[in-house]
């Protein structure tokens, strides 16, 4: 069935003198002179988290359509991709990157991000929870190389099968399960899981603030929490929001991947230093993937790419007429590609 389009805006972020903030998905932090949006966090923080919720039809409705999106979409991805639905890890160097590189780049990826957060291939990692799990690729590689127990989220019906039939395939079925779940209400009990892993579905996010607190809710005292997401820059100090034509380039990708507002690297920060979390560490990945949305962009235009986007539908030919507008965006530096890392105290 069709649904109602909605125009899910891009972030204006205040000033540190604003007061109030855009309607609908955008999630601000702005000083007020150490007053905070509530007294636990006061004493925290020293700022304000200002997050203007979706009305209740438009969170439905944004949720409907990520799930109808990579319902329609996945297993075109796999067929072209593989495992992993994310970006991968590539020789900023290289002059020219094969095309069998691609697969194993995103692996790469993994081991890059698990290696930038302090965690060594030697020791078993625990218990981990893939939020956003797509069809599974990142929850059976930290399964089967690093010995990891994994349980996985995805708002997709159609990744959740496919990811369980994967693992039970793998011989993998003990060690990692998925099931359909809100990021934002995620239905495991508080401090759970040594690892908490969010590959590329912050951008999904409609409330920024509360999908960090669920991440925080349901890390074991100790554990290691992972977000790698795409972000827009962060802003001047003298600037109060992204310029026009920054926001009519977010505005048309956030319009074809169905996303709500972004937000930049140093806003997640701050939001993690409200919880006074440890070892919080944040890098621009951006050189590192630059070369995965031309290889994407050409694994489509093949015969059998082409062909096999026609028989998906038009969520996903939206999507991929939108590729350009990323590699557009990396190019203007507006598109950042951002790992952050911390670990939850004790």
């Amino acid at each position: 069935m069709a649904s109602t389009r909605l125009n899910y805006p891009t972030c204006r972020w205040s000033s540190p003198a604003a007061t109030t903030l855009p309607p609908r998905t955008c999630l601000g932090v702005a000083g007020v002179n150490g007053a905070a949006v509530s007294s636990k966090k006061k004493k925290k923080s020293g700022f304000e988290l200002r997050a203007v919720a979706a009305t209740a039809m438009e969170a439905v409705e944004l949720k409907k359509d990520i799930a109808e999106f990579y319902d329609e979409s996945s297993g075109l991805w796999e067929d072209l991709w593989g495992d992993h639905m994310h970006h991968g890890f590539y020789d900023p160097k290289a002059a020219d990157v094969s095309v069998s590189d691609h697969r194993a780049a995103q692996t790469r990826m993994i081991d890059e991000v698990l290696r930038f957060a302090g965690i060594s291939d030697k020791c078993p990692i625990g218990n981990v929870v893939d939020v956003g799990c797509g069809i599974g690729g990142s929850s059976r590689y930290l399964a089967s190389k690093y010995g990891a127990n994994c349980k996985g989220i995805t708002l997709s019906p159609v990744q959740a099968l496919r990811a369980n039939a994967l693992a039970a395939a793998q011989g993998l079925a003990n060690k990692a399960s998925f099931q359909v779940a809100d990021a934002l209400a995620q239905p495991f009990p508080d401090g759970q899981f040594d690892l908490v892993w969010s590959m590329e579905s912050g951008e999904h996010m409609p409330d920024k603030a509360k999908f960090v607190d669920e991440l925080v809710r349901v890390a074991a005292p100790g554990a290691t929490i992972i977000l790698v997401t795409w972000c827009h820059r962060d802003l001047g100090a003298s600037e109060q929001s992204l310029q026009p034509d920054e926001k009519k380039l977010l505005d048309k990708i956030c319009n074809a991947f169905y996303l709500p507002a972004w937000c930049s690297t140093a806003d997640y920060l701050k939001l993690l230093e409200s919880y006074s979390l440890k070892d919080i560490k944040a890098e621009d990945w951006s050189p590192y993937v630059a070369p995965f949305w031309p290889a994407v962009i050409r694994s489509a235009l093949t015969f059998k790419g082409f062909f096999s986007l026609l028989r998906t539908g038009m969520k996903t030919i939206r999507g991929a007429l939108a590729m350009p507008l990323m590699i557009q965006g990396f190019k203007k530096d507006l598109i950042k590609y951002s790992i952050i890392t911390c670990r939850k105290p004790e």
